[in-house]
């Protein structure tokens, strides 16, 4: 579906900059849908963006506003669409790239307008980490992914890289959960969800953006300079965000990857961590997931796209 429509979230990003440019480049008979928390001109991130659009003149692209911490912003925005889709304004779907995300290091949680970690309601997420100081888990009890304990914390960035940790975890197992009902309904079966590690990226805005000054010293002075020795330590997954950029948006849309369902790191499949493939708890964050989301029947569109396939 070359003519066809990709949301992607978080454009304005440290890797979706780069992304955006390789996208219109490289697949420009794509609509793209680029979606930001702060669309006006007074974001110099998505001055950045719309920047990089002008750049492809014949580029089929939208800057929306999409905040993802709000449940009834983010309603209206997937109203927007499919309405988009019925009344020929945009194709049908071909992608969706989740790839905004939220942290913070230097504070205890914090809470969104409708009472949800923020961390995990604004982390619709592309990808999983399995290291850290603090082992991610999912819980028991599925509410305190979304509801977390406001008890202060004296561990302020350990405990915030371990909301951010579990959350990308959570993600991954939503991801397989999310496979397995498609898989199940001959209607939804030819669509796919990938989950993707795409590297520790050592220049990312997020590691000065809600972090001590440690890890903006260590960005200045250790990863950034050192990144060829390093990488000959950790391996190909410590990179800059643009091959990561790339690799999102192959696959997303690079038809050797049609079918494909899973987890990769970088672009080589892979295995996600054992918690994740636990089949008890995909089943039980699915349907918390249902509710936090205020997901009902007539609110589930998956039927609209099936029939263009």
């Amino acid at each position: 579906m070359e003519d066809g429509l990709l949301i992607f979230t978080g454009a304005n990003s440290s890797l979706g900059l780069p992304a955006a440019d390789y996208l219109l480049g490289t697949y420009p008979g794509y609509t793209v849908i680029f979606t930001v928390r702060d669309a006006s001109g007074s974001d110099p991130n998505t001055k950045r963006l719309r920047h990089i659009i002008s750049l492809h003149p014949k580029a089929k692209a939208f800057v929306l506003a999409l905040d993802l911490a709000n449940l009834a912003a983010t309603h209206a925005f997937a109203d927007t669409v499919v309405s988009g889709i019925q009344n020929g304004q945009y194709p049908p779907i071909a992608s969706i790239v989740c790839n905004a995300y939220y942290w913070n290091l230097t504070v205890g949680p914090e809470l969104t307008a409708d009472g949800y970690d923020k961390v995990f309601q604004r982390f619709p997420l592309a990808w999983e980490e399995r290291d850290g100081e603090i082992p991610p888990l999912i819980p028991d009890d599925m509410e305190l992914l979304a509801k977390p304990s406001m008890e202060p914390d004296p561990d302020k960035q350990g405990r915030g890289y371990q909301r951010y940790a579990t959350t990308k975890l959570a993600i991954t197992t939503w991801m397989h959960a999310l496979n397995g009902h498609l898989e199940k309904d001959p209607n939804l079966k030819a669509l796919t969800a990938l989950a993707i590690n795409p590297g520790n990226l050592v220049d990312s805005r997020a590691l000065h953006t809600n972090t001590p000054r440690s890890l903006v010293l260590m960005q200045t002075f250790v990863y950034k300079p050192l990144l060829p020795i390093l990488r000959l330590i950790m391996g190909p997954t410590l990179r800059t965000a643009a091959p990561a950029g790339h690799d999102v948006v192959e696959l997303a849309l690079n038809p050797k990857y049609a079918g494909q369902r899973g987890y990769y790191t970088l672009l080589q499949k892979d295995q996600s961590s054992p918690d994740s493939q636990d089949k008890e708890k995909q089943s039980g964050l699915w349907a918390k997931t249902l509710t936090w989301a205020k997901i009902t029947q007539d609110r589930t569109k998956l039927q609209l796209y099936a029939n263009k396939i």
